[in-house]
Formats: structure tokens, C-alpha cells, sequence
């Protein structure tokens, strides 16, 4: 019974069904592929067309963007605007505070210098009678003083009188006196004449005493040694002798004219550097004075002389040559009015 039913069994023929299942299961394959490609090229599409939307909003979102910053931009504006509108409102405000002020405070002044000017308007009409009779009482002042007025003027004419007369006398006098002057200048021309004369007498015999106008020139050879200030004896000799015709001559000079007997000591260009004598200045002065002391030692009034030293600056002879320097160191003695 089993043994037919083993045969029985595989006497069965299965194929057609597993080719019928096999053709469902790749009909099934198929069409699951169908749907998988069409939900891609569904998907495809689908996400071609949010890319396209994304990047369009994108583009809106940019455009939204700049359009915000340039509100943004203009709100900010807008707010420094109103600021400095509300700054502007706000010094208008405090001006018109100002102004305000002022305005009451000119009217309080207004006020103020009203009653001022009342007041002083009450005080002058309340002075106005007192300074009438002022008045009265200064036009009789005035009268009285254009008497006296008159009365000094009178006087004035009278001291203008005076004062030419007085000017007449002073040109008088002044010209007797510039005539008095001639006549002591003639004098003591005549005298220095004089003196001159006897002194061109006394010293002829010595041929280096020159005379050139109203100066006599001793060189300084003749008075002293090189470099020196100290009186030589063939010095003292011929002072001695200008000594006694000055003071024969002083005798007859009068006291009113005012003479004066001036030594002044020269050099040569030859510059002098010693500790007694540091330059030719002091050389110069120190023989003019020299010759001072002794003239006074003599009995010439040591009121009636007068010593300066020239240096070399104020020479005789141009030139370096030995003529020339001897020239220009000399002792020149003048009889002069003061």
C-alpha cells in the first residue's frame, strides 16, 4: 500500500506549477523594477523641481535680504535724522528758555531805568529853580572877571611895553658885550702875539722849535730820552725859558679874560708796549703832563693849564721815514682862551 503510494507520488508531474510560480515570481520582480524606476524618475523630478524652488526662494530670500539691509540702513538714517531733529528741537527749546529770560529781564530793566528816569526827571525839575539862581549867580561872577579881564589886560599891554623896551636894552647890552668879547679876544690875541714873539726871539738859536700858526712845537728829542717821560736837562733848560717870558706876559694878561695855556703831547707811529707805558697814549700824556709840573714848578698857576695826549694819531709829516717820525713826536704848547 505504501509502495503505490511512493509511486503514486512521484508519478506526479510538479514542473507546470513551479514555472507557474517561477513567471508570477519575475512578473512580480518586474513590476516592483517598474515601480522602483518610475518613483525614481518620480523622486528625480521631484527633487529637480525643489532645487529649482530652493534656488528661486534663495534668490527671493537675497533679494529680501538687501531689500532689509537697505530699510535697515534707512531706519538708522531716519533715526540720526530724528535725533539730531530732536537735538535741533531741543536747543530751539532752551534758546526760546533764553530768549525768554532776556525778554523778562530787558522788560525789568525797561522798568527799572523808567523809574530811574522818573525819578531823575522829579530831581531835576526839583533842582531846575536852584540851578536858576546858579546861574543868575555865575553871570554876575562873569561880569566881574571880564572887568578883571580887562583890567589885566590893560596890564598886559602895559608889561608888553615894558618888555620891548627891556628887549631894546638886553640887544644893547648884548652887543656890548659880544663887543667887550672882540675886544678880550683882541686882547689876548696880543698877547699871545707877545708871547710868540718873545718866544720866536729866545728860542731862534734852536732850529727843531717850529712854529705853525698859533702853536709852538718842541720835539719830544729835545725834552726827553726814547720811550721816556722824564724831563731831560736840555728840557728843563728850554722850559725854563718859556717859563719866564709866560709868567713876564701872565702879568700883563687882565683877570677878566680867560686864558688857558694847553700842553699837548704827540708821537710817532711807532707803537710803544712797556709796563710803564702800555701804549703811545699813555706815553703821549704822560710827557704833556710832565711838562705841566714843571711849567707849575716855575710859578705858571696850575689853573691856567691844561695836558692831553694825542698818541700818534694826529701826525705833522706823513710817512715811516725817519724825518717824518722825528716830526711827530713832539710837545706843542698853545696859548688859548678857555
Amino acid at each position: 500500500m505504501i509502495g503505490y503510494r511512493r509511486r503514486a507520488r512521484s508519478a506526479i508531474n510538479i514542473w507546470p506549477g513551479f514555472v507557474d510560480a517561477l513567471s508570477a515570481l519575475l512578473m512580480l520582480v518586474i513590476f516592483m523594477l517598474l515601480v522602483y524606476v518610475v518613483s525614481q524618475l518620480y523622486l528625480s523630478q521631484t527633487l529637480s523641481d525643489r532645487d529649482s524652488e530652493l534656488a528661486r526662494l534663495n534668490s527671493r530670500l537675497a533679494e529680501i535680504s538687501n531689500l532689509l539691509g537697505l530699510e535697515e540702513e534707512q531706519n538708522q538714517a531716519l533715526e540720526r535724522e530724528m535725533q539730531r531733529v530732536q537735538q535741533q528741537l531741543g536747543n530751539s527749546l532752551a534758546l526760546n528758555d533764553e530768549l525768554e529770560a532776556e525778554l523778562e529781564e530787558s522788560q525789568e530793566q525797561a522798568i527799572s531805568r523808567q523809574n530811574d528816569l522818573e525819578a531823575e526827571l522829579d530831581q531835576e525839575e526839583q533842582l531846575a529853580a536852584s540851578q536858576r539862581a546858579l546861574l543868575q549867580q555865575l553871570s554876575d561872577r562873569i561880569g566881574a572877571l571880564q572887568e578883571q579881564l580887562a583890567t589885566i589886560t590893560r596890564a598886559l599891554e602895559l608889561q608888553e611895553e615894558m618888555t620891548a623896551e627891556k628887549a631894546d636894552e638886553l640887544q644893547n647890552v648884548s652887543q656890548r658885550l659880544n663887543t667887550l668879547l672882540a675886544e678880550r679876544v683882541n686882547q689876548l690875541q696880543q698877547y699871545q702875539s707877545e708871547f710868540f714873539g718873545r718866544l720866536r726871539q729866545i728860542l731862534q738859536d734852536n732850529e727843531n722849535i717850529r712854529v705853525v700858526g698859533d702853536r709852538f712845537l718842541l720835539p719830544s728829542e729835545l725834552l726827553f730820552a726814547s720811550g721816556s717821560a722824564q724831563l731831560g736837562m736840555s728840557g728843563r733848560q728850554e722850559l725854563d725859558k718859556l717859563a719866564r717870558v709866560l709868567l713876564d706876559v701872565v702879568e700883563k694878561i687882565p683877570e677878566d679874560i680867560d686864558w688857558i695855556l694847553r700842553i699837548d703831547g704827540h708821537t710817532d707811529r711807532i707803537p710803544i708796549n712797556t709796563p710803564a707805558f702800555p701804549s703811545n697814549w699813555e706815553l703821549s700824556t704822560a710827557r704833556a703832563v710832565a711838562v705841566v709840573r714843571y711849567l707849575a714848578e716855575q710859578g705858571v698857576p696850575e689853573e691856567r693849564m691844561a695836558a692831553a695826549g694825542f698818541g700818534e694819531f694826529f701826525p705833522v709829516a706823513e710817512g715811516m721815514s725817519e724825518e717824518a717820525l722825528r716830526k711827530n713826536r713832539r710837545i706843542e704848547i698853545k696859548l688859548t682862551d678857555r
